[in-house]
């Protein structure tokens, strides 16, 4: 960390490494953003695409980029952002790298939500987002009154959460069984977790959302940092513990059902984003903005390999996902037993 003073006399502490990897994980993300929409069955140079973004390309270029291709891309920057900020809100707040939202039942709340509406109402898509957004908020209810006692403690947390996440995928198996074969071919195509079809009607409410909470989140970055040091530190500290822990966690936890609801259970972006995040930056604290960088990097790099490896829109980017994050899931597991913390 390095000081910067200002001639007001204002004293600014920066980490020149975390600044240079969050420079590259922008120009990462732009630039595979830009491959992703000229991705497809009718193929677009990288050029004409940033034409097109600006306003000058061909009315060809314009309908296919910013009437096609241009939200579903937004929408896996949002939903990448933001399931990688959730995630290192939970693993800070547990102090424990296997408290992801997928891991400890949040992501599985969010889908029964879904899953009740598809199932037994047979609602539009935007009951279903809704339907994934109570489930989220209630899940985290549920999950944080059954891990409290005179606090709520990081592995109280997860054993919790896992055996929440438990309940409700057997609950998501049991309403699949009950769906006509209508409604049940729907909601698998819903739980794979896939950016197609997606439209301007994702983007602008999980937007605004971000707007609102991501701001919320970083300006409480510094008593996160509190939190993982313990409970008494942050007390000694001056920092509200359990207000704050609840506000971040009601925070996470929307920001998990917002993007369930737009791309369906994505997994193990929330769990990967935030480690990587820490190894690459090799900065103390939470490190919310290059995890939310890098969500965004991983879930449009994903979706882009699904479709380059695999041809257009025929691997949903759920799938990859759920492949490459349990490899790591694997590694994290023997590099934490190998240190002794499992």
């Amino acid at each position: 960390m390095k000081p910067l003073r200002t001639r007001a006399g204002l004293s600014v502490r920066f980490d020149p490494r975390a600044l240079v990897v969050g420079g590259l994980l922008c120009a990462a993300v732009l630039a595979a953003s830009v491959v992703l929409i000229g991705t497809g069955d009718f193929e677009i140079p990288a050029a004409d695409v940033i034409r097109t973004l600006l306003g000058n390309g061909e009315p060809a270029h314009q309908f296919i980029i910013n009437d096609l291709r241009l939200p579903r891309v937004l929408v896996g920057l949002l939903v990448g952002a933001a399931l990688g900020l959730s995630g290192a809100i939970f693993q800070s707040i547990s102090r424990n790298p296997l408290g992801s939202p997928d891991i400890i039942g949040f992501g599985q709340g969010s889908a029964v939500g879904a899953l009740t509406v598809i199932v037994l109402f047979q609602g539009s898509a935007r009951d279903v987002a809704l339907g994934s957004i109570a489930g989220g908020l209630l899940t985290g209810a549920v999950i944080y009154a059954l891990a409290w006692r005179q606090g709520v403690h990081g592995y109280r947390l997860v054993l919790v959460g896992i055996g929440a996440a438990a309940v409700l995928t057997a609950l998501n198996g049991y309403l699949l069984t009950k769906a006509h074969i209508v409604d049940a071919a729907r909601a698998v195509v819903w739980l794979t977790g896939s950016l197609n079809g997606r439209d301007w009607e994702q983007v602008w409410p999980l937007l605004w959302l971000c707007a609102v909470l991501v701001p919320l989140v970083l300006s409480r970055a510094r008593a996160l940092r509190m939190l993982e040091m313990g409970d008494d530190v942050a007390y000694a500290l001056g920092v509200p513990v359990e207000r704050t822990r609840l506000l971040l966690m009601a925070a996470a936890v929307l920001l998990t059902a917002a993007a369930t609801a737009a791309a369906g259970p994505v997994s193990f972006v929330a769990l990967t984003a935030p480690q990587l995040a820490r190894r690459l930056t090799r900065s103390p604290g939470p490190n919310l903005l290059p995890a939310a960088l890098l969500g965004g990097t991983l879930l449009v790099t994903a979706d882009l390999a699904a479709q380059r490896l695999f041809g257009a829109d025929t691997l949903p980017v759920g799938v990859l996902t759920g492949l490459l994050g349990g490899v790591y899931l694997l590694w994290l597991l023997v590099t934490e037993r190998k240190a002794g913390r499992i």
